[in-house]
């Protein structure tokens, strides 16, 4: 059993005060007898945020910061066959244009469906394929592009930009030009679409831009693939410190807590927005010594 845990502590002063609140018992209890096999030291703008590293590194993935493939990965999971292609994953998004920064809000919050997505996509699909790009609809908020300019093109992750400057993400790959041009052809596009004239008028965001990431060829991953536990996302991104604090609680109260009865076998990963650390059951003499120089759950927490 292997358990991934992303967003598990914060940078955010506020989120870090937050943090020294927390008791989370079954946590201290596993630490207990357990010992740190693996630590990813790294910091707060990588392209790839600590957790996607730890998951690419379970399944066995040979990449470099941003070019962890996971439109291919999760291209397979929607039932496209990924081939021999570089796939991009494709997040259609609302940029909020601030007094003086351009922010991506949270997808979630556009509440797309498969109807109004689908509409989207194919209002801005001739602007892609006329490029030679092929396009893909997997989710409502999932689409995919396949080019072999994607191949090995450095991306930053979506989970590093939301809520955040767009600017400070968005790269310098040569490669990339292309698709900032139609990035720009796809926002004005949109701009005033009567797909999303219909929406505001129902009070919701539109949706005027996108957000490309996880591109490359599909790799080979091992089994079994790990958990990941993402409940503390959604508080994190938002800056809801209760509310990631309260998805901490039910963490600790359950998956944490089912870590002792996997016994040996049970794997823990704690990622935070510059690190990530890897901890197993010590076993024989090495209990003991796990037992002397045991990790706090607050040190090893506020060191991610």
């Amino acid at each position: 059993m292997q358990l991934i845990v992303p967003f598990a502590a914060p940078l955010a002063d506020a989120g870090r005060a937050t943090l020294r609140t927390l008791a989370l018992p079954a946590l201290r209890a596993w630490l207990a007898g357990a010992a740190v096999v693996e630590r990813d030291d790294g910091d707060a703008w990588s392209f790839s945020p600590p957790h996607e590293r730890a998951l690419a590194r379970s399944l066995g993935w040979a990449a470099g910061d941003g070019r962890l493939p996971w439109a291919a990965w999760s291209a397979a999971r929607d039932g496209i066959v990924p081939g021999d292609l570089a796939w991009g994953l494709l997040t259609p998004a609302h940029w909020h244009l601030g007094t003086d920064q351009v922010s991506l809000i949270d997808p979630a919050g556009l509440m797309l469906d498969e109807a109004a997505s689908r509409a989207l996509l194919a209002a801005v699909q001739p602007l892609f394929t006329s490029e030679g790009f092929v396009v893909r609809w997997g989710a409502p908020q999932r689409w995919y592009l396949a080019h072999e300019s994607l191949s090995g093109l450095r991306t930053a992750s979506l989970d590093r930009v939301i809520g955040r400057n767009v600017d400070a993400w968005l790269g310098s790959d040569p490669a990339a030009r292309l698709l900032r041009r139609l990035q720009n052809e796809v926002q004005m596009l949109l701009h005033e679409h009567p797909l999303n004239t219909g929406r505001v008028a129902r009070g919701l965001l539109p949706v005027n831009s996108f957000w490309l990431s996880g591109c490359g060829s599909a790799q080979p991953g091992t089994t079994p693939e790990p958990t990941v536990d993402d409940r503390l996302r959604a508080g994190a991104l938002a800056e809801d410190w209760a509310g990631w604090a309260k998805a901490w609680q039910t963490l600790d109260e359950g998956p944490i807590a089912a870590l002792r009865g996997a016994g040996e076998a049970a794997r823990l990963t704690l990622a935070g927005e510059r690190s990530a650390v890897t901890l197993r059951p010590a076993g024989g003499w090495r209990r003991w010594r796990a037992f002397v120089h045991r990790p706090a759950p607050l040190p090893l927490l506020e060191g991610l």
